[in-house]
């Protein structure tokens, strides 16, 4: 039984309310030697147990490794996951620089390698995770579609879009789901582009929803990240900006305490009460975490609650951009 039943744009199909990001199992968080397969699999199964059904990847996430990971995991189980997998950032392995492809060609190369990597016959969410400046929203939604009627992806989605460019996308063809990040820490998201989903239908998933961890307070030096953690390049954890964020955290966990609940299931509740249509995929490769976070899916915020955060964790609260320049710049085209 599916956690939260959540319908997916105007589809009939269901997604579980929460979902779980799958990215930390094979990249950019943590030391390398944490992370452990059996581990990540038994996690994604404990996830299907909960009733969350919904697994986010992307083929960029450990340069497929995450999504062969995936696949392995819900091998004797697919009929019960719902696998949202993304294209489009094409990594360079030497140099760690990153471009983006949306072109029909790419589309469909991508694609089949992600089934390959996956083992599957269908991918449940085909998003493209940025935007290619060079080629036309329309010629990739396109490319999409054909997918569909093909019966390779059942859902097209996108990820950091304008609100214009989702409406130019849906001329198109339906689209399912927009992931973008979106939490107490970033809320770029109620600038248009939440309402411009609520009245397309399209349902919207939000990533990062503890602010790359920080929101838990559990992150409260730096130094304690590993060398190579994504988290250290963003602006938000460098410096005097990392100092201010973490007194203004540490006042979080004071409501969280008075809840009677955990930092990061206070600020997964606050997104869940942002509305049903609002999917937050926290990531995590760890039993415990994944059941702390499933809990919140039992926390009810009444006023009172929402107006306490909100003056404790007002909006813009944060300091520093939410990611480093050269990733910001694909958030911004129109």
């Amino acid at each position: 039984m599916l956690t939260r039943p959540t319908r997916l744009g105007r589809s009939d199909a269901l997604i579980s309310g929460m979902g779980l990001g799958c990215l930390s199992m094979s990249a950019f968080y943590g030391h390398k030697e944490e992370r452990d397969e059996g581990q990540s699999i038994a996690t994604i199964h404990r996830a299907l147990d909960l009733g969350i059904n919904y697994l986010d990847t992307a083929d960029m996430y450990g340069m497929g490794a995450n999504e062969e990971l995936v696949g392995r995991a819900v091998k004797d189980r697919r009929d019960r996951a719902f696998i949202a997998t993304k294209f489009g950032v094409v990594a360079s392995v030497r140099s760690g620089d990153s471009t983006m492809r949306g072109d029909p060609a790419y589309v469909r190369q991508a694609c089949e390698a992600s089934l390959k990597r996956l083992g599957v016959e269908t991918i449940d969410l085909y998003t493209l995770h940025r935007l290619d400046p060079a080629t036309p929203i329309e010629d990739t939604v396109g490319a999409l579609a054909e997918l569909v009627a093909e019966g390779k992806i059942r859902f097209a989605g996108l990820s950091e879009v304008k609100p214009a460019v989702l409406r130019r996308a849906q001329a198109i063809h339906p689209i399912a789901a927009l992931q973008t990040e979106y939490s107490l820490w970033s809320r770029d998201p109620e600038d248009g582009i939440l309402a411009t989903c609520r009245e397309l239908g399209v349902t919207f998933v939000a990533y990062s929803p503890l602010g790359r961890g920080f929101l838990t307070g559990a992150v409260n030096d730096a130094a304690q990240l590993a060398d190579d953690d994504y988290r250290l390049a963003t602006p938000r954890f460098q410096g005097e900006n990392f100092q201010r964020n973490l007194g203004a955290v540490e006042r979080f966990g004071a409501i969280a305490k008075a809840k009677g609940c955990s930092p990061a299931q206070l600020a997964l509740a606050w997104v869940l009460a942002q509305g049903e249509d609002v999917v937050p995929i926290p990531g995590t490769k760890r039993l415990k975490y994944l059941e702390e976070n499933v809990t919140a899916l039992n926390i009810s915020l009444g006023a009172n609650d929402l107006a306490d955060i909100e003056a404790v964790l007002p909006r813009g609260f944060a300091a520093g951009e939410r990611l480093p320049e050269a990733a910001m710049k694909f958030t911004r085209i129109e």
